[in-house]
């Protein structure tokens, strides 16, 4: 699967220009997507040298991007009329701009690896959290 991902506010909190902390569990969720041979794709709206810094960024932390705001990596930026588009092809996008939010990033990593969507994951999540409660404390008088 050809999944798109936005920097700023998905993989790190929103500081742009400047990068901020970790959101997390993004970096290890990108990783295990790389590892389960997903092609991942930096979809930003950073250029030049501010978008450099986010590549080197997660670089340092053992994500590396099949493309960068292109469909693939020898993509050259320009097409037959010379125009080009930043519009990605990708299966899947994930960015803190969805309609609800950015999901916690293991919710993300649940719904590429079983197919299912938010509202499946996040419904099973739930029955399986209420399901394994803790036991009742025994009162003194119930022994």
């Amino acid at each position: 699967m050809t999944i798109a991902i936005d920097f700023d506010g998905t993989i790190v909190e929103h500081m742009y220009p400047e990068i901020g902390e970790e959101i997390p569990f993004a970096t290890d969720t990108l990783k295990a997507l790389i590892a389960d041979r997903h092609k991942l794709i930096l979809w930003s709206v950073r250029e030049g040298k501010l978008l450099d810094d986010a590549v080197e960024w997660c670089r340092k932390r053992g994500v590396e991007f099949y493309a960068v705001n292109k469909d693939y990596p020898e993509e050259d930026g320009t097409n037959n009329n010379n125009h080009f588009s930043r519009k990605i092809k990708a299966d899947m996008f994930i960015d803190d701009r969805n309609v609800g939010g950015l999901p916690e990033w293991g919710l993300i990593y649940q719904m590429v690896k079983t197919g299912k969507s938010y509202r499946q994951v996040l419904k099973e999540s739930i029955l399986t959290s209420i399901n394994q409660a803790p036991p009742k404390k025994k009162h003194w008088w119930s022994r």
